[in-house]
């Protein structure tokens, strides 16, 4: 019980300075020099809807301009991984006015050529890994301007548990962007976030983390509603007289519930559901495909259950520890989550421990046995640390890849914001050095900001697993999702593939191991329809194996339009690893512009260009976005009048014989822990007092 406490009250009361500390959000920008933006968030309406195995995200915003200017309103925001703007709408002269996706070059001249005559215009940009901006000119003086931003992507389920995350917190990792720019988070009047959750599987839980007033309304076995707002300035002041102690604590109580009905765009929204224990491993099937159209659109969501023995035998893990200047926030919970991690092992197991900021080193003399004396000298090492400089991510991997012992298993255990600015950065010298050695790389990304193309890249060429960790997660149930999942056997070499329908384009193309309790998604284009086989093969312990269920594959069905856009941006994460590990590729390169045109999407390489109706007729850009945006809408609304529909195919011919594996049933309970956890603090605190 000790032990527990010491790890609850350190990684949580760190994880909780972080979100203190950290000033980076999302927000309106204004150059540092200047003086304060005289513009304001008035306003902010999240909703978020849950379905099928894909997430819609809906922003609406009003900015205001109390000046007696006419002003340009700039905007950043962070996107969760894997996922891309589909929808920039403005509203002007009282009417919806939709973007349509262009080349970057073109659209950012037009923008600024529609900007000096004084017309109404817009731009949404890709500015960074999953970072984009938006600029909206003129707001003009003393009114309102209200725009819309909308973002798709695969749904997370892990063990039972899915997991959504609304990313405002935006990093701090960019150093020439912080000097230049400084954000206005604070919205000034509401906020809400709003998340409907439609699960073809019961869920038996919802969560929402650091959000004590969020109201959690469950509506049926698999439908969930959950809702968080703050009105800011809206609570009158007290008209009570302070005379005495006793008259002052109303005061404070009202002041104090004013503080928390603030909101600024500086933490992270996370919402978490379990699914109902004791389910059927399962393969679900959506499509969409045109009437009288040869090609549609596929995505298989594969819930696997299969026979993953324990792992026993003694292991060699290699911590390797960013200590760089950017992670200053971030360091201290890193710290935690290590010491954590050290009472996870097995005694037979073996460490070394490796920090790296402008050059690496090593804290272990070599391979350290996990004994109680071993693990105290270590933690005592990662307390003297004061993060600084910049960071050399390579020769910290280098120096962690030396000294291997091939008779044993070996992981590595990289954390890191990832943003790689000192020594050998180039994408292309991670590939060869991890392509030396036979070992796992395990990655935890803290923050939004990271290089999440490396990262991913390098767990995807390891056959390891990269997990992102949110400086307002849970990250006491990250580090036991993830030492669970390193307990057990992993299915390696894992392929996918379809039989009796012509299935191309597949995505992902590399599918490496697939661990305990992990889904997996693919996304793919067919041809006509037809029933088709669909098999998941690997080996287990390095014996084969294979799972085998039907499909049938419609020659139409038009429920999911949204399939279009997540298909072609999964094509375009693929091609943008080819030039990230590659390097430029013109051909890739085309590639990605062609599908995001044709699709709609902003990426490095096109962006979105709002104008009034009468200047995209001038300037002859069609109405290609604007029309998908109708058929996706139109889908979304009938689907909201109909029950929840199950999507499983498998079930005539299962293709696992297990029930899915699910977070609970023993001491160490992580959902429990995980909703339990502000009261644990409290109870650690008043006993260790």
């Amino acid at each position: 019980m000790l032990f527990l406490r010491k790890i609850l009250k350190g990684l949580f009361c760190f994880s909780f300075l972080i979100i203190i500390q950290n000033s980076q959000a999302a927000g309106l920008l204004k150059p540092v020099s200047a003086g304060s933006s005289p513009l304001k968030i008035r306003s902010q309406d999240v909703k978020v809807i849950v379905e099928a195995g894909f997430v819609i995200t809906q922003i609406e915003q009003v900015f205001y301009n109390p000046s007696q200017q006419d002003l340009e309103a700039i905007y950043q925001f962070p996107v969760p991984k894997k996922a891309s703007i589909s929808e920039f709408t403005a509203w002007i002269d009282g009417k919806a006015v939709t973007a349509e996706v262009l080349e970057k070059a073109k659209a950012r001249k037009i923008y600024q050529q529609e900007k000096a005559k004084g017309r109404d215009a817009g731009l949404a940009e890709k500015e960074g890994y999953q970072r984009f901006e938006i600029r909206i000119s003129p707001v003009k003086a003393q009114q309102n301007i209200k725009i819309r931003l909308a973002y798709m992507q695969t749904a997370s389920v892990d063990n039972s548990v899915g997991r959504y995350l609304y990313p405002l917190e935006a990093g701090g990792t960019d150093e020439n962007l912080d000097q230049f720019w400084t954000r206005d988070s604070q919205i000034h009047e509401r906020f809400s976030f709003t998340l409907i959750l439609r699960s073809a599987y019961p869920v038996d839980a919802v969560r929402i983390p650091r959000f004590a007033d969020a109201k959690i309304q469950q509506i049926s076995a698999n439908e969930w509603q959950v809702k968080v707002v703050r009105q800011n300035g809206q609570s009158k002041k007290p008209q009570i007289q302070v005379n005495n102690e006793m008259n002052a604590r109303p005061i404070a109580e009202i002041q104090q519930k004013q503080q928390q009905d603030r909101f600024a765009l500086n933490q992270d929204i996370l919402v978490y559901w379990r699914l109902a224990p004791n389910l059927p491993a399962s393969i679900d099937l959506i499509t969409y495909k045109k009437a009288g159209e040869s090609q549609g659109t596929f995505m298989v969501t594969l819930t696997p259950a299969m026979d993953l023995a324990k792992i026993s035998a003694g292991r060699d893990w290699i911590f390797v520890l960013d200590i760089s200047g950017s992670m200053q926030g971030k360091y201290r919970t890193l710290a935690k989550a290590v010491k954590g991690a050290f009472k996870q092992m097995k005694p037979n197991d073996r460490f070394r421990m490796i920090t790296f900021n402008n050059q690496a080193r090593e804290l272990t003399s070599g391979w350290q046995f996990v004994t109680p004396e071993n693990i105290h000298k270590a933690a005592q090492q990662l307390d003297n640390i004061s993060p600084n400089q910049g960071t050399n991510l390579y020769a910290g991997l280098g120096k962690a890849l030396k000294m291997l012992d091939s008779d044993r298993s070996s992981g590595v255990i990289l954390v890191t914001d990832g943003v790689a600015n000192v020594g050998i950065t180039e994408k292309k010298a991670f590939l060869k050095l991890l392509q030396k050695v036979d070992i796992r790389l395990f990655t935890f990304i803290m923050g939004n900001s990271a290089n999440e193309p490396l990262l991913d890249g390098l767990a995807k060429i390891s056959n390891g697993f990269a997990i992102n960790i949110s400086n307002a997660d849970d990250i006491v149930g990250k580090l036991l999702e993830a030492t669970s999942k390193l307990s057990y056997q992993a299915l390696r070499q894992v392929k996918f593939k379809i039989a009796g329908v012509d299935a191309t384009q597949l995505n992902p193309q590399y599918m490496g191991s697939l661990y305990r309790g992990e889904q997996l998604i693919i996304l793919g284009r067919y041809q006509d329809g037809g029933q088709a086989d669909i098999k998941l093969t690997g080996k287990i312990g390095g014996q084969a194996q294979q799972y085998i269920s039907t499909a049938h594959f419609p020659r139409e069905a038009l429920n999911h339009p949204e399939l279009e856009r997540l298909w072609a941006y999964a094509q375009i994460l693929e091609n943008q690893y080819q030039i990230d590990f590659f390097g430029q590729n013109n051909e890739n390169k085309q590639k990605i512009i062609n599908l995001a045109l044709k699709y709609g999407l902003v990426t490095d390489y096109t962006s979105m260009l709002l104008l009034k109706e009468t200047s995209f007729i001038e300037y002859g850009i069609d109405r290609q976005n604007q029309q998908r945006l109708t058929t996706e809408r139109q889908a979304q609304q009938q689907r909201a009048t109909q029950p929840v529909q199950s999507h499983r195919v498998d079930k005539k011919r299962p293709a696992f014989d297990l029930s899915i594996p699910h977070y609970g049933g023993g001491a160490l309970d992580i959902w429990w822990l995980l909703l339990l956890m502000p009261l644990l603090i409290r109870f650690i605190s008043r006993t260790e007092k």
